[in-house]
């Protein structure tokens, strides 16, 4: 059969495509003739066409556009290809180029415009800029190897191809009331040489470590950022040894929205990154566990003035970042510009990024770092009613995504509990992490304000319910558990910035000596510590995120700010959880608990009313006496149980909780509230004990032989169930 005007015989075959193309103009250059035709405005980028490629790039002040092409690695250009002005419409240029090696392309674009800076404009043609909705991104593809310092293309756009076998997976929409999140960093989870894994640091050496993830009992990994960044951004050199010491290491400044971190994949070289993510994910949901994505809108790594022109500034400037009138950059993220996030091209960009995200990678949800800017207009006010975050919330392919928003930002605007949510945004609760830690800390005057944190922020969170409280007690940005109970002050010196760097007011505690110690009592202690924290996060209503190593006490040496450190001051110790397995089956059993009792995985906060004739409340206050919590500045005791005939408002029946919290340097006993006849309280956690008895696993917990009082050790706390006596049948009482 011979093929129409204008299609191969290949394209023939898809005859129900009906795609011709009939090249209109030619661009010849060293003895190549490119054939050419208006391209298609939408969707911005780079796309597949039959037999060719539509290019697409927005610019609302540039006067010319040139395209330009690369052989994959080649240091010069193989061919620059001016857009004809009849190939613009509005204020994109669109062209099809044909015939082109589309596995070997590497393209950007030269924007020709005015340098006018106090008017917020910056062309500058001889910069090749690289394409915001490139899908992948060479140049950086192999973590860690010295780029070349005089390439004047550094980041090259490329193009991403549609042929990878989902296997039927879908994202799996799990509650957000019964996530258990665990935050992480790609390449420090695996790059320890102790992690023994075949691609340490990469996708394909997290996918190796799925069986341990399951076994702790997370459901949702939230990724550090993984968009394409340049870890040699601000990297500094030692100068005597010559070595770099110093990387972007956590990644929170990117370069491209759309591409994943090509050196983050065993397959970079290769440039088969996409591909190597997608498995990570596809691995991820068969063995149940989410996957949410840390990403930064706020700013860029162009950074001020004095930064790199990598795409955006020389793109449009005035449109993609916050000016001031002078045409400087607003600095609300403290790296030196802002994005411009609620200008409509780029709250579409945006738009279109995080749509691509969940439809081409099945990605779960999204955390958005000091997402506060996003609710800022252009001049930097913060809006009312911010067009971005309301179409997030109500964007169609979303639907179905987590949002989650670190509500605060570098210029000062704090939102916890204010955040504009339109019903749909959770929030990293920072009043959470300070209020526990001041209690384990044994702070006065915190009892109350735990109380509230324990119920699900019903302060802030009224309106959306409990589960927009993301619970936390550490985080990337901070101590470390292990460090938090080891540490009175920041130690991070190793930064080069004199110890200026990072947050001071930390509610930490070193428990009589800074750092490391040898100290039996003070070892014990500070586990003890360790436990009462996590037995705080598993036990609150909302959603606990627990960060990366904690379970096995993992240490920073009290450095608070790591963002610098790729080594092994960031990266997990797998040796650990041979050292502190009983740390870490601590924290298995007590996720296990979490999953196994819906009473703590409210979605809506509780009454403190019996609404479904039980007796009882479903959530009550108690203090050393039941019935009557102490709320006076100096109390440092507090209990509270959770009736199961409430559990998920009276839809659902389970075992009843009660935790007993101790901060104080003494031992107090706790009345217990008396159980329906033939129910008793049974152990789950009691922190004062050493391991392997300070946890039984669901179903294994220990009948009380007092079932009116308990005696809790100092600092300690303690999990018991009410359930269903099993001497109530038994006369004997064996």
């Amino acid at each position: 059969m011979t093929a129409p005007k204008g299609q191969t015989s290949a394209e023939s075959g898809a005859a129900s495509l009906r795609i011709d193309f009939y090249p209109t103009h030619e661009h010849e250059q060293d003895g190549v003739t490119y054939r050419l035709r208006s391209g298609r405005p939408f969707p911005f980028g780079a796309t597949l066409v039959p037999n060719g490629v539509n290019f697409s790039i927005y610019s609302s002040h540039a006067s010319n556009c040139t395209l330009v092409l690369f052989d994959k690695g080649a240091p010069e250009p193989k061919a620059e290809i001016p857009f004809p002005e009849e190939f613009k419409i509005g204020d994109v240029f669109a062209m099809v180029v044909f015939d082109l090696d589309v596995e070997t392309l590497e393209y950007g674009y030269r924007m020709d415009g005015p340098f006018d800076p106090a008017r917020g404009l910056r062309f500058d043609p001889t910069k090749v800029l690289m394409d915001p909705y490139a899908k992948a991104v060479g140049g950086r593809d192999v973590w860690g190897e010295v780029p070349d310092w005089n390439d004047p293309f550094p980041h090259r756009s490329r193009l991403a191809f549609d042929d990878f076998d989902w296997e039927g997976d879908r994202p799996l929409q799990i509650p957000n009331e019964d996530l258990v999140v665990y935050e992480m960093h790609v390449r420090g989870f695996t790059k320890s040489a102790s992690s023994g894994v075949r691609f340490p640091g990469t996708f394909a050496g997290l996918r190796e470590k799925i069986p341990y993830l399951q076994a702790l009992g997370v459901n949702c990994v939230e990724l550090m950022p993984i968009f394409e960044f340049d870890e040699f951004e601000h990297s500094h050199t030692d100068p005597e040894t010559g070595e770099v010491n110093h990387l972007n290491y956590w990644g929170y400044s990117t370069v491209n929205f759309f591409a994943p971190k090509s050196g983050y994949a065993a397959t970079g070289r290769l440039g088969m990154q996409v591909d190597e993510l997608k498995q990570l994910v596809k691995d991820l949901h068969k063995a149940g566990i989410e996957v949410m994505l840390d990403v930064v809108f706020n700013h860029t790594a162009e950074g001020d003035h004095r930064g790199p022109t990598i795409s955006f500034r020389g793109l449009d400037n005035s449109v993609y970042y916050m000016l001031t009138p002078e045409g400087y950059y607003f600095n609300f993220s403290g790296t030196g510009n802002t994005l411009n996030c609620n200008h409509p091209v780029v709250r579409n960009m945006v738009l279109d990024c995080l749509r691509y995200w969940a439809s081409e990678f099945h990605i779960d949800g999204f955390r958005f770092d000091l997402a506060a800017i996003l609710g800022r207009a252009a001049d930097g006010t913060p809006l009312s009613n911010p067009p971005l975050l309301e179409a997030l919330a109500h964007d169609p392919i979303l639907a179905k995504c987590k949002l989650v928003a670190e509500a605060w930002d570098a210029g000062g605007l704090y939102q916890v509990g204010s955040f504009p949510a339109y019903n749909r945004w959770a929030e990293w609760n920072g009043k959470y992490r300070d209020t526990v830690r001041r209690f384990i800390k044994g702070d006065e005057g915190v009892v109350a304000d735990l109380a509230t944190r324990i119920a699900g922020s019903p302060d802030l969170y009224s309106s959306r319910g409990a589960t927009a409280s993301i619970n936390f007690v550490t985080a990337h940005d901070g101590f470390t558990l292990h460090d938090m109970v080891s540490y009175n002050d920041k130690h991070n010196e190793a930064n080069g910035e004199d110890n200026r760097d990072g947050a001071n007011d930390n509610n930490s505690w070193n428990h009589g000596v800074e750092g490391e110690t040898s100290d039996e009592a003070i070892l014990a202690l500070r586990e003890r510590q360790i436990k009462n924290a996590a037995v705080l996060l598993m036990t609150s209503q909302g959603v606990p995120m627990m960060l990366m190593g904690d379970e096995v006490g993992r240490t920073q040496h009290g450095n608070n700010n790591t963002y610098c450190h790729d080594n092994d001051l960031s990266w997990f110790d797998w040796s650990l959880t041979e050292t502190n397995a009983g740390l870490l089956r601590f924290w298995q059993h007590l996720v296990a608990l979490r999953h196994a009792h819906p009473v703590l995985r409210n979605r809506y906060h509780h009454s403190g009313f019996d609404y479904v004739g039980s007796g009882v409340p479903d959530l009550s206050w108690h203090g050393v006496r039941a019935w009557r919590p102490d709320w006076s500045p100096a109390s440092r005791t507090l209990a509270f149980m959770l009736d199961g005939r409430h559990a998920r408002g009276g839809t659902v029946t389970d075992d009843t909780l009660y935790v007993a919290l101790n901060s104080s340097w003494e031992a107090n006993g706790f009345e217990l509230p008396t159980l329906p006849e033939g129910h008793a309280w049974y152990v789950a956690a009691n922190t004062s004990m050493p391991s392997p008895h300070d946890i039984h696993a669901p179903g294994e917990e220990v009948r009380l032989s007092d079932q009116s009082h308990v005696l809790l050790g100092s600092r300690s706390a303690m999990i018991l169930l009410g359930k269903p006596d099993s001497l109530s049948n038994d006369p004997q009482g064996d």
